[in-house]
């Protein structure tokens, strides 16, 4: 039987935008296929096997959580996460968990260190807040699909020139409110601003992530089986209906 192996970084810390939601998702689509979900979690101090794990999740959460967590996953876990990443693994990172994946985020006269796995740079600028319904249209293989979600943050994220943003802003700021960019993409790895939770509201994106994951494990992309969507595509048509109507 296949089995989806998953690690949650800093659980504890970095969950504050229905995070857990998420992986309950994941885990539920995996079981209503009879595919096996194995979950793991590393929090402060602890490294991590980056051949152990296929899907990688870090979510979102506030300054002072970002803080806390900056130095510390660099120091842990910066090298076993490139590795992965490198060879394949599936990466997730949700709002202020994207905004760690890059060089740096600044924060007034405080720059916290990013974890250098895409070419992005994070600073948090006068002006209010990015906050809203937003839909974004992202092609992951198949055609271009909608990605319906909200956003919520301060902080305002460029791509840098060798970076590739996850889609192209429908409704909504994005990025950074600016560029009409929304998120970015590197191989397996994926950096959103979008949460609510992000998943549950984009079943064919939860999909996609459990097939590239299985394939680095097994080494093809599984044929997975159709579930009865009927409640997961109505709960993206509504979100999506309500950014567009904004």
């Amino acid at each position: 039987m296949m089995e989806l192996r998953l690690l949650a970084l800093y659980p504890d810390q970095m969950n504050i935008y229905a995070d857990r939601g998420n992986i309950l998702f994941l885990r539920r689509r995996c079981e209503w296929r009879g595919i096996g979900f194995s979950y793991a979690a590393a929090g402060p101090g602890e490294g991590l096997d980056p051949a152990a794990h296929d899907l990688l999740y870090l979510g979102g959460g506030q300054d002072r959580d970002q803080r806390m967590v900056a130095a510390d996953m660099v120091a842990s876990k910066r090298e076993a996460l490139a590795e992965a990443v490198d060879d394949g693994a599936v990466l997730l990172a949700v709002c202020g968990g994207y905004q760690l994946l890059g060089h740096s985020y600044q924060l007034g006269e405080e720059r916290l260190p990013g974890l250098g796995l895409a070419d992005l740079e994070t600073t948090r600028e006068p002006g209010e807040r990015l906050i809203g319904n937003v839909a974004i249209e992202a092609d992951l293989g198949g055609g271009p699909q909608m990605i319906a979600g909200f956003e919520n943050h301060g902080g305002r994220t460029y791509l840098g020139e060798s970076a590739t943003p996850l889609g192209r802003v429908v409704k909504g700021f994005g990025n950074n409110g600016r560029d009409g960019f929304e998120g970015v993409r590197r191989d397996n790895l994926i950096g959103t601003y979008l949460h609510g939770p992000l998943l549950p509201k984009n079943a064919w994106l939860a999909d996609r992530l459990i097939a590239l994951a299985l394939e680095r494990r097994y080494g093809s992309a599984p044929v997975l089986e159709p579930l009865d969507d009927a409640l997961e595509l109505a709960a993206q048509s509504c979100a999506q209906q309500v950014a567009l109507r904004n």
